[in-house]
Parts: structure tokens; C-alpha cells; sequence
């Protein structure tokens, strides 16, 4: 499905989303240098080489229309970056008013990333926040998904914390970020959820 979403920049506060472009490799190679070690799990460029090959795939990925990649700023600096990705259009019954072809049914939040500085502040319950009321409110999607790997506890805690039931784990789904044979926990948030959740999610950032 091509869909392009630009230009989609979202905001709450210190917090930014705004498209990913090449002139922030600097910025990620920054943020990411801060502590590699934190990325045992994920696919995170370490290195300017690696972060100027992250974006150029990334763009890539977007234009191909399975990507829409974001750099997070926070506090007027670039401290990691996130994605929409996997869009879903779904073929409904003929004549059925919820045919749509400018917006997925259903997508996926992931490639989300953080620098050390940024960790246990109210940046990864901003950002999810953002995209999720984007995802529901403003492309009125049935379905977000986010999958990591199952041995990241950090990961999952973090994604159960901002409302993602687990649907359960997928054996051998790919290829880990250390080699292994990735086996997946996935998880979903639906839209009739969303308005319960968004006002949990608006009251933890607001006791921050």
C-alpha cells in the first residue's frame, strides 16, 4: 500500500516528531554513542557510517511506502528515532462504507530507539502518545500493533506500560539483532481501547 504521510510532524510539549531526513545522522550518532550497550535487541546504528545507512534505508522503506520514519527531538536536541510501518489495507465487502484507499486499516509503531538521556524520562510515553492518537483520531485505524523481541524485559515493560495487550509470541519470526533466531512477542492496541487508554496515557504525562 503506497501511502506517503508527509509532511507529518507531531508535538506535545519538548517533545518532536518530525520526518526523518539525512541531515540527521549527526545528531543519531550522537544520541546513539551515549551507551551502545543498551541496543542489545535492536537494529541500532552505532557510528556515523551506520546512521547515515539507517536513514538512507529508512528513506528507502518510505518511499517504497512500508515506512514512515521519525526523528524524536526532545528538548532541542535529536535523541532517537521511531516508525510507523507495516500499513495494512484490508478489502471489506463490497459497497462497505469502510473501504478506504488514502489510509491504512491497520499499523504498526516500531523501530523506536532512544538515547541514554533520553530513557526513563517522559519521552517514550510522549512519542507514543503522539502516534497513537495520530493513528486512531487522525487515520482512524482498527488496529497498532508492536512487536519486540521476547528477551527484551525493558521493551515489553515499556510497551505494556503505555497499553499494549499481548497477543502472544511468534517462535522463530526473524532474525534477532545479536544473530539468534528471533522469536517475537507481539502485541495490540484496538481502537475501541483508544479512549480509555488516551486518558490514562494523558495522566501519566501529566504527573510528570
Amino acid at each position: 500500500m503506497t501511502i506517503d504521510f508527509a509532511p507529518l510532524t507531531l508535538s506535545l510539549g519538548e517533545l518532536i516528531l518530525s520526518p526523518l531526513c539525512p541531515e540527521h545522522a549527526e545528531d543519531l550518532c550522537a544520541a546513539s554513542s551515549e551507551d551502545p550497550s543498551l541496543y542489545s535487541f535492536s537494529h541500532t546504528p552505532i557510528g556515523l557510517a551506520q546512521c547515515q545507512q539507517y536513514i538512507a534505508q529508512a528513506l528507502a522503506q518510505r518511499a517504497q511506502g512500508d515506512r514512515f520514519p521519525f526523528a524524536i527531538h526532545w528538548r532541542g536536541r535529536v535523541i532517537g528515532s521511531t516508525s510507523y510501518a507495516g500499513y495494512q489495507p484490508w478489502s471489506w465487502p463490497e459497497g462497505s462504507p469502510q473501504q478506504r484507499s488514502d489510509r491504512p486499516d491497520a499499523l504498526e509503531i516500531g523501530y523506536t530507539w532512544l538515547a541514554k538521556s533520553a530513557q526513563r524520562t517522559p519521552c517514550n510515553t510522549s512519542a507514543k502518545y503522539l502516534l497513537l492518537k495520530q493513528a486512531f483520531e487522525g487515520f482512524e485505524v482498527h488496529r497498532v500493533a508492536i512487536q519486540t523481541d521476547e528477551r527484551n524485559t525493558v521493551s515489553r515493560r515499556a510497551i505494556e506500560r503505555i497499553g499494549g495487550h499481548l497477543d502472544g509470541v511468534i517462535r522463530g519470526h526473524k532474525v534477532a539483532a545479536d544473530g539468534c533466531l528471533r522469536h517475537s512477542a507481539m502485541y495490540s492496541i484496538l481502537q475501541p481501547e483508544w479512549a480509555a487508554l488516551k486518558t490514562v496515557l494523558e495522566e501519566k504525562l501529566a504527573a510528570y
